[in-house]
């Protein structure tokens, strides 16, 4: 197997997965290689995530690493596995890696929590919001390039359709739902669609109103994916610069507390697809 120039954040997360086993371990990369029959950068790539490896290489590295945690091991053996192309290789070359890598993330994860506070979640936006939130990007993107952008963000929501539909739960800030993004018509029919979304078995919206005491992290919007084992979660920030994606432990933690905050301050199911009605009828 050769290696990558560009290795995916999945890719690269089965690196990182496979060298903090072995520190935990203490283990030297010299060790590790010679278990494996091959020389140091070679693994060394391999934990970066340049150069693919096998599962059984995986599980023979987990079992001298004395890695006990059975379902872990086995989720990262199947990671690894994965050779199919993505729907989202379509885009390859045409938008950055940071987008596929959310459509990637999104396509495996268990579950995933969204919190945002300045306009509706990306997989229940209509295709008008979406086009109206990426013309309103400074520095201005072409009208190709926000046209790219919004043919994926539609592509990423088929995982909410799929035979096995993705588990969705998003926290959305009442702000959010005054954002005029493409004028108030636009507004209002994406607020009914984020009605009509919310009314699936796999999708919970929930509002958290203005009237919310406090607010932590105002302002920032993330995505929290959980893996198929907890080790495996992965959260996604929004920045000026392009997405964010981060998985230490005191990361995932501080951002499961912010959900479980947004949870505990947002009104109910019901409540919220009337609040978000009555905004709607507002507009």
């Amino acid at each position: 197997m050769g290696t990558r120039s560009m290795p995916t954040e999945r890719q690269k997360r089965i690196g990182a997965e496979l060298r903090k086993m072995r520190l935990a371990a203490g283990v030297t990369t010299e060790h590790a290689a010679a278990l494996l029959g091959i020389d140091r950068p070679r693994l060394a790539n391999m934990e970066s995530g340049v150069r693919p490896i096998s599962e059984e290489r995986i599980r023979t590295l987990a079992a001298n690493y004395a890695c006990t945690e059975e379902r872990y091991v086995e989720a990262l053996a199947t990671m690894a596995s994965g050779r199919e192309r993505g729907w989202w290789e379509k885009h390859r070359g045409t938008l950055s890696a940071g987008l596929l890598d959310i459509a990637e993330l999104e396509w495996h994860a268990r579950r995933v929590r969204t919190a945002q506070v300045m306009h509706a979640p990306g997989l229940l936006q209509t295709e008008e919001y979406a086009r109206a939130v990426f013309n309103a990007v400074l520095p201005p993107l072409s009208r190709l390039e926000v046209e790219l952008r919004v043919a994926h963000r539609m592509d990423r929501q088929r995982v909410l359709a799929r035979p096995e539909p993705l588990a969705y739960a998003a926290y959305v800030h009442e702000s959010a739902l005054l954002m005029r993004f493409g004028g108030a018509e636009v507004t209002r029919r994406q607020l009914k669609h984020l009605c009509a979304e919310s009314e699936r078995s796999n999708v919970d919206v929930r509002v958290v109103p203005l009237d919310a005491d406090g607010f932590p992290g105002a302002g920032h919007a993330l995505l929290y994916a959980d893996g198929s084992t907890p080790q495996l979660d992965t959260v996604q920030l929004d920045s000026a610069h392009g997405p964010e994606f981060t998985h230490a432990e005191a990361q995932l933690a501080k951002y499961r507390a912010h959900l479980e905050w947004m949870e505990r301050a947002a009104l109910s199911s019901a409540a919220s697809r009337d609040l978000i009605h009555k905004t709607a009828r507002s507009l």
